[in-house]
């Protein structure tokens, strides 16, 4: 049965391949400052159509809070089957530098064995893959499905945080599978159990009551950028390594490792220019907070006049490790950064927004179906790895549904550039993992027989 089910995965990849285009047509970016609104519903309605072709029933388009449109449906589970919730989101981040790309962002493009456009991993990949594997198993579901696609997932808006806690009856599930990530590589089975939160601030430095002639008053008055950057580079050691007063910033991760050079070359960074802080790299990515300054407002280059920068702020985000609560790990950037302002200068913090880490328990028989499956279609065991990003979603479906276990896979893997110019997809992971999905319910079905 097993190989039946790979021949049918591999004659649907055509179909998949005509899927991810039309999907990838639909520039469904969820602002409606950049992209008109009807492209998220066409994408809607697209999804809507395909998984009610699929077999799911009364496949709808349901508005969250945010005004997006998250697809549901569901289909009934045979007598003492467990119910499978499956997730993807088919909003897409915006192509950002249409000239960085080689081949159109809109427009699925195959190049060197692999499928290029926005979303074609993250996270139309993923809708096709579910779709694959429910069409490969047809009527032979051995489980029930609760289906929802979110529309502004990108955004952060929280369209589907705000909608899961009032109709938690509609979507409950015994496992959820949020297809959301991927595999540490092409061809390396995985499961993410460990997300990072965040918490942003903004920083305001103060100095004078307005620009003054550098000329004039240089030397010393106060500079307010000069003060920011003082401020700004408290916040690493000497080694480029996050450092906040206040917050334990030694920590290991255990799992799956990230190989050095692969980092390097998955990050882009440079020739000769060396990785910041101390510790594996999975350390520094899934176990430790690390800080990014995510902008600075002061006098650009082009314009600037030859005066004293009265102010200065830039927006600073945190990403905290499981384990760390957000607010705290929040107030203790602000405090660090009170405190590192020199010379008197005024300053002030505003706090911006948090986010829950999460971390996965894997002890459950959803795991050993999904390992059981990976095995079998890889060849080797699950690994387990972490995420240096958020998904708030995944925090707000333990709260709502305690019982159930959540499982992030998927088919990014480092070489999607997932929202970078140039984003692309591994076929064989659409197939692959389409392969594991459809064996994961079989496996998790049979784990609830008698």
């Amino acid at each position: 049965m097993t190989d039946e089910l790979a021949r049918r995965i591999a004659d649907l990849m055509p179909r998949a391949k005509a899927d991810l285009a039309e999907l990838v047509a639909l520039p469904s970016v969820a602002d409606p400052r950049q992209y008109p609104p009807e492209n998220c519903r066409r994408a809607a309605e697209w999804v809507a159509a395909a998984f009610t072709e699929a077999g799911l029933r009364d496949v709808h388009l349901e508005e969250t809070p945010d005004g997006s449109h998250a697809v549901v449906g569901h289909r009934p589970p045979p007598p003492g089957a467990p119910t499978v919730l499956l997730y993807a989101h088919y909003d897409v981040q915006p192509p950002l530098d249409d000239a960085a790309w080689t081949s159109p962002p809109f427009e699925l493009t195959e190049r060197d064995g692999r499928w290029y456009g926005r979303g074609t991993a993250d996270c139309k990949g993923n809708i096709v893959m579910h779709l694959t594997a429910l069409r490969a198993l047809g009527d032979d579901l051995p489980v029930g499905l609760k289906l929802v696609v979110e529309g502004s997932e990108e955004q952060g808006t929280g369209g589907l945080e705000a909608y899961v806690p009032p109709h938690a009856g509609e979507l409950h599930a015994d496992a959820l599978l949020v297809c959301d990530t991927g595999n540490a590589a092409v061809g390396v089975p995985t499961a993410t159990t460990s997300l990072r939160g965040l918490a942003n601030v903004v920083v305001t430095v103060s100095a004078l009551g307005g620009d003054m002639h550098s000329g004039m008053f240089g030397g010393p008055a106060p500079d307010a950028l000069a003060a920011l950057i003082r401020v700004l580079d408290s916040l690493r050691d000497a080694d480029g390594g996050t450092r906040i007063d206040g917050l334990d910033c030694t920590g290991t991760w255990v799992g799956v490792g990230y190989d050095e050079q692969q980092f390097r070359t998955d990050a882009g960074v440079l020739d000769g220019v060396r990785l910041t802080g101390s510790g594996t790299v999975a350390d520094r990515l899934w176990a430790r907070p690390a800080v990014t300054v995510l902008g600075i407002d002061c006098p650009p280059v082009v314009g600037s006049a030859a005066a004293i920068p009265a102010t200065a702020r830039a927006r600073v985000s945190l990403r905290v490790p499981p384990g760390t609560d957000p607010g705290t790990a929040r107030d203790a950037l602000t405090a660090h950064l009170e405190a590192a302002a020199p010379w008197g200068v005024r300053i002030e913090v505003a706090p911006e927004s948090t986010g829950a880490p999460f971390r996965a328990a894997t002890g459950g028989p959803a795991y050993t179906a999904l390992d059981k499956a990976m095995q079998e279609v890889y060849g080797r065991p699950m690994s387990f790895l972490g995420q240096g990003g958020s998904i708030p979603l995944c925090n707000v479906f333990a709260r709502t549904f305690p019982e159930a276990e959540i499982i992030l896979m998927g088919v990014e893997e480092p070489r999607c550039l997932i929202h970078a110019p140039n984003e692309s997809v591994a076929p064989s992971e659409i197939e692959h993992m389409a392969n594991v999905e459809a064996l994961f319910l079989r496996h998790y079905a049979d784990s609830h027989r008698p």
